[in-house]
C-alpha cells in the first residue's frame, strides 16, 4: 500500500526524497520504495523519519481501519 501520508508529509516541509534520506541516513530509493508501498522500514527507520519530519508513528505508519 502507497504511503501517501509520508509522501504529504515530506513535501509539507519541503524536503525532496534526497533530503529527507540524507536525514535519516538511508537511500534516496528507501524513501522513494516506503512512499510506493515497495519497502517495510524497521521501527528505527519510522521513528527516525517521524522525527525529522515531527510526525508520529500513527500519523505517517499505521494503516487505519477501513470502516464500510
Amino acid at each position: 500500500m502507497k504511503n501517501l501520508r509520508l509522501k504529504a508529509a515530506r513535501a509539507g516541509k519541503d524536503m525532496s526524497q534526497q533530503e529527507l534520506a540524507d536525514a535519516v541516513g538511508v537511500s534516496r530509493q528507501t524513501i522513494s520504495a516506503i512512499e510506493k508501498g515497495d519497502y517495510n522500514p524497521t521501527i528505527k527507520l519510522c521513528r527516525s523519519i517521524c522525527r525529522v519530519l515531527g510526525k508520529t508513528l500513527d500519523e505517517l505508519f499505521w494503516e487505519e481501519d477501513e470502516e464500510g
